[in-house]
């Protein structure tokens, strides 16, 4: 495949914004899509296996750990794309290339030291996550493989980025696909044919997962990459290494406390309703992140479209690129939830055969659900905060919404004579009151300041 000489002609300051950000927003959701179905196959057949969904509880109960693993990810790959998109957009490609040395070098430590922490305190950690005797047998039998593929784990979501920032979204598509299509494949033949369960699923991921790692990197390092680096710039500088770890700290902290918020939700919800609860949990949380994947995708193909005319002090363009990204993701959402509404047994089936959790599962799907668009005003706030550099607004509201409002809900409502239901209302609460205020900063601040840029540059 010989794109080498036309490779730099992939140029974000032209053509109409929206085409910019769609081109590279459709594969992106594909890619993400695929990535997607790593995690949701294996809860699929997993729901599926017959039984009480012990099964799917137990894999559940390992949500936190895999969202902290993605925590470090965020914060140490997807940190640097914005600043290897400004340093693109103003052609300083020595310094692109030492950004991905350093966040590949980033993955790399914080890889090893997650693995060995977590198999060495697996046991009180489930249980402090809301495991019960019966359900940590099956959380443990998936955490003891999946915690071996972390280094893959991370290095594909976390360096992916660095490919579609460059351009090549149709790449970045393809390491993702690659690894989905053999673990759809593996699922299946570890988990029923051997008769491996739970750790057949698991099995399956690390695998699938290690041929995506394997991908990107031999693009990455390859001639093909229009800013490829080597071995040599795999190192850790202490002033690029603060930059990405400063930028992505909005992105950890979003990651990080949803960690902190599935633990008080399996904990909680244990307290109050059972391993059944969790079980629904698990379930709802799936359906959600299905549905969170086009807005997502959207919000990551605009990203580096944005960073990198704001990177070439084009700030009309930087303008239109996030109110399409807002209109886009507000559209989305409203109709997402519309489906959700009126059809919730028919998603939460694609889960679970059991009856009682499908029929209670309904109820709390729906609520939910509720005030699903206002996660659109998040993302838009959210994305043009890191995409323009502005780390300090971008920490504050992923703080606001997480940790200010939907953890104390989540502890305080169940014990108001709310029960169970009080878990589930915690998170349209925070989507309305901590998308808005999102939202109207941003709007205020970084849109105020891009048109009176946009005016004194005319």
């Amino acid at each position: 495949m010989k794109i080498h000489r036309s490779k730099r002609n992939i140029d974000f300051s032209k053509g109409p914004v929206w085409r910019n950000i769609v081109a590279q927003a459709l594969p992106l959701t594909l890619a993400q899509f695929v990535h997607l179905l790593y995690n949701v196959v294996d809860r699929i057949y997993i729901g599926h296996m017959g039984g009480d969904s012990l099964e799917l509880t137990g894999v559940g109960l390992t949500f936190p750990v895999i969202t902290l693993i993605m925590a470090f990810t965020a914060l140490f790959g997807n940190g640097g794309v914005p600043l290897f998109s400004m340093a693109r957009g103003a052609g300083k490609d020595d310094e692109g290339r030492r950004i991905q040395g350093n966040s590949l070098a980033l993955l790399l430590l914080s890889a090893g030291v997650l693995m060995v922490f977590g198999y060495i305190f697996r046991r009180p950690i489930l249980f402090a996550f809301g495991a019960s005797e019966e359900s940590y047998i099956y959380a443990e039998e998936y955490l003891n493989i999946y915690l071996i593929g972390t280094v893959f784990v991370m290095i594909t979501t976390g360096m992916n980025g660095y490919i579609n920032a460059q351009g090549f979204p149709r790449i970045g598509m393809i390491s993702v696909i690659l690894g989905a299509a053999i673990n759809i494949v593996l699922d299946p033949i570890f988990i029923f044919l051997m008769n491996m369960g739970v750790s057949g699923a698991a099995l399956a991921t690390v695998l699938s997962q290690a041929l995506s790692a394997l991908w990107v990197l031999r693009f990455l390092f390859g001639k093909d990459a229009i800013i490829s680096f080597s071995w040599k710039d795999v190192r850790i500088d202490r002033g690029i290494a603060g930059k990405i770890a400063r930028l992505g700290t909005s992105n950890f902290i979003m990651q990080g406390t949803t960690c902190v918020v599935q633990i008080a939700c399996n904990a909680t919800l244990q307290q109050h309703g059972g391993d059944m609860y969790v079980g629904i949990m698990t379930v709802v949380n799936s359906i959600r992140e299905v549905f969170m994947l086009p807005v997502s995708g959207i919000v990551g193909g605009a990203q580096p479209v944005i960073s990198y005319n704001y990177g070439a002090k084009n700030y009309i363009r930087t303008r239109q690129g996030i109110r399409f990204n807002t209109i886009v993701g507000a559209v989305y959402t409203l109709a997402a939830w519309l489906l959700v509404h009126l059809f919730p047994k028919l998603w939460i089936g694609i889960f679970s055969d059991d009856p009682e959790l499908l029929n209670t599962g309904t109820d709390m799907l729906r609520i939910y659900f509720f005030g699903f668009v206002f996660m659109a005003l998040q993302f838009a706030g959210q994305a043009a905060f890191q995409s323009l550099g502005d780390a300090k607004h971008a920490i504050f509201f992923s703080l606001l919404r997480k940790i200010i409002i939907v953890l104390p809900l989540t502890l305080l409502l169940p014990i108001v004579g709310l029960g169970v239901k009080g878990v589930f209302l915690a998170e349209p609460i925070s989507n309305v009151i901590g998308g808005t205020a999102c939202y109207l900063t941003m709007r205020y601040t970084i849109l105020k300041r891009l048109d009176k840029q946009a005016d004194d540059g005319k």
